[in-house]
């Protein structure tokens, strides 16, 4: 029987902006790549390439590329829900689920992000639970930095190595 505790994990933050913001910065390929990707494709269900500040739907298919990688490294995956304003929900690495709720609590906007269905996996350095949570944990510390102060703090430099892309 498999150990659930590693199939799963959730992560919050807090950002001082409204939630809107927040929803634009994850539901465009132009908000997507001022904080976690060097470029962002999203399509519609027709095949079409949406533009950059078009917000994504529900059944999209998207094709990301990483910053630090060249264009033969690439995410797939399609956007499973969206609700226009706060939540939304993707296939993400190894056929895993991330869902991002963002609410108003406290006087901030937190956003917390689940990701589950993550594949069992042996070698430390291919886990997914592990990886992915210090990836999102990078990733929405920069987003909150790009948010509230304008410092992006990805390495763009391909000769240049980082565990931080």
């Amino acid at each position: 029987m498999a150990d659930e505790r590693w199939s799963k994990f959730k992560i919050t933050a807090d950002f001082d902006t409204d939630v809107r913001s927040i929803y634009e910065a994850w539901a465009t390929a132009a908000g997507i790549e001022k904080w976690f990707l060097r470029k962002a494709n999203f399509y519609a269900i027709a095949g079409r390439l949406r533009d950059p500040e078009e917000f994504i739907k529900k059944e999209d298919t998207y094709s990301w590329y990483w910053h630090g990688y060249d264009d033969t490294t690439v995410e797939n995956g399609q956007v499973l829900e969206n609700n226009g304003t706060d939540q939304l929900k993707f296939i993400f690495s190894g056929g895993s689920i991330v869902t991002v709720d963002i609410q108003s609590k406290y006087g901030l906007t937190v956003v917390e992000l689940t990701q589950e269905n993550i594949p069992e996996e042996s070698d430390p350095s291919k886990n997914l639970y592990v990886q992915c949570q210090v990836g999102w944990t990078f990733y929405l510390a920069n987003l909150k930095s790009v948010i509230e102060g304008g410092k992006d703090l990805r390495n763009k430099r391909l000769d240049l190595p980082s565990n931080f892309k």
